[in-house]
């Protein structure tokens, strides 16, 4: 999200890249904005802009002898989390510009564009600085410090310290890279109460006895919270760039997160304060930690295993349940043992045994030898003709009873073959 040095920034892209321009014609919004129409049109008009804390003010200034006559316009900007200013030609729009201004002069022609993403910015007709917000923390600084110190004993200083540097009414500017860097720079843990950390600046003095060049230098070796609340906004505007303009490069952002001392820095850790911000800090959270989480440490990402981001705990992930994978070579499952089984086995060797196995009297076939069968197939006997009596003849006149065989010869003999 643009903080107070990027709306400084950009108020300055704006004045540099306007300066020597003309403008004319309606100011044209976007279809899908839900923004409001800006009911200005003039035939010669310029555009200048000034900042303060996290808002821009764009003035549109009609030239003299310009119609119709009308007094200069207002809009005040709040960029949201992905709002910024862009010059480009009139005919090659960025996606996303919400609003533009068109010029005249000099040829060719061009539109300054508000450009945001994802729509959270907003701005206002008319409009002034939010009377909500305190004194800019970059271009008012003695205002800012007065009016903190001044009212230390406002409940918002009963918050984590993390929590009141987003506080608008004395924070003008700051927001959230901005609070982890400031809170590092002094070892002040971000969820210490933030009166405890800030009484004590109340009743600072300097030794009057000092001469001015050493007051200063003494400032800058040992800076309070409140001086760099101003200074470490400063040192991102000494960055330049930042990425405003048609013309921005990767380099705007690597020195940028090059400057960047704990703000999702790698082995810092992190905890979401009660409005779901997350605060990066090093050490111990401080008393007013939120009660049931646990810090996380921002890890650097390994390139050996690609489902791990930079973001992520360094804890092993847990092996996918699946099917089960080919065995190695030279790794064999152990089988069960189990008993031989002879061949013509009928049945299953699973579960209860329900009824008696029955073995065929020689290895056989179903295809040598007819009514002899494997498997769980029933064997097969021929259908007997005659009668009871005339069986009994028969078998009492060849000398073999074949009421007493076995139940495969019997079948043998039922299917016409003679016992050995």
């Amino acid at each position: 999200m643009p903080e107070g040095p990027e709306l400084y920034l950009a108020s300055c892209y704006v004045n540099s890249m306007c300066k020597d321009l003309v403008f004319a014609g309606p100011v044209e919004k976007s279809e899908v904005s839900r923004n409001p129409e800006v009911p200005f049109e003039s035939s010669a008009y310029r555009i200048s802009a000034t900042s303060r804390g996290k808002e821009v003010r764009l003035t549109l200034s009609p030239l003299p002898k310009a119609h119709p006559p009308q007094e200069p316009l207002d809009l005040v900007f709040r960029f949201g989390m992905s709002g910024s200013f862009q010059l480009v030609p009139a005919d090659a729009l960025p996606k996303h510009a919400h609003l533009r201004f068109y010029t005249i002069s000099p040829a060719p022609r061009q539109a300054l564009c508000f450009v945001d993403v994802r729509r959270f910015g907003h701005w206002e007709v008319q409009g002034t600085w939010q009377p909500g917000r305190g004194p800019c923390v970059l271009q008012e600084y003695e205002k800012f410090r007065e009016n903190v110190l001044q009212n230390l004993a406002n409940k918002t200083f009963d918050k984590p310290i993390c929590e009141a540097l987003l506080e608008q009414r004395f924070f003008n500017g700051i927001g959230n890279y901005l609070r982890a860097e400031i809170l590092y720079r002094l070892k002040i843990p971000p969820f210490e109460k933030a009166r405890t950390v800030l009484e004590a600046l109340k009743h600072r003095r300097q030794d009057p006895e000092l001469t001015l060049s050493k007051k200063i230098k003494a400032k800058l070796e040992n800076p309070d919270l409140l001086e760099l609340c101003h200074s470490v906004p400063m040192e991102v505007i000494q960055l330049g760039g930042k990425g405003y303009g048609p013309d921005r490069e990767e380099d705007d952002f690597a020195a940028f997160r090059a400057w960047l001392r704990c703000y999702s820095v790698p082995g810092m850790s992190s905890l979401q304060d009660r409005h779901g911000r997350t605060i990066w800090f090093q050490g111990d959270p401080g008393p007013l930690a939120p009660k049931g989480r646990t810090s996380r440490k921002k890890r650097v990402k390994e390139k050996s295993n690609p489902e791990v981001t930079d973001l992520e705990d360094s804890v092993p992930v847990p092996k996918k349940k699946g099917p089960n994978r080919a065995r190695k070579p030279g790794k064999k499952k152990p089988q069960k043992e189990s008993e031989p089984e002879a061949k013509g086995k009928v049945g299953s060797t699973r579960g209860p045994k329900s009824k008696p196995q029955l073995k065929a009297s020689a290895p056989t076939s179903p295809g040598d030898k007819p009514g002899v069968l494997e498997g769980k197939q029933r064997p097969m006997i021929r259908k007997r003709t005659g009668s009871t009596r005339k069986r009994k003849a028969n078998s009492k006149a060849s000398g073999s009873p074949s009421s007493f065989l076995p139940l495969s010869q019997k079948g043998d003999v039922a299917l016409g073959s003679s016992p050995a």
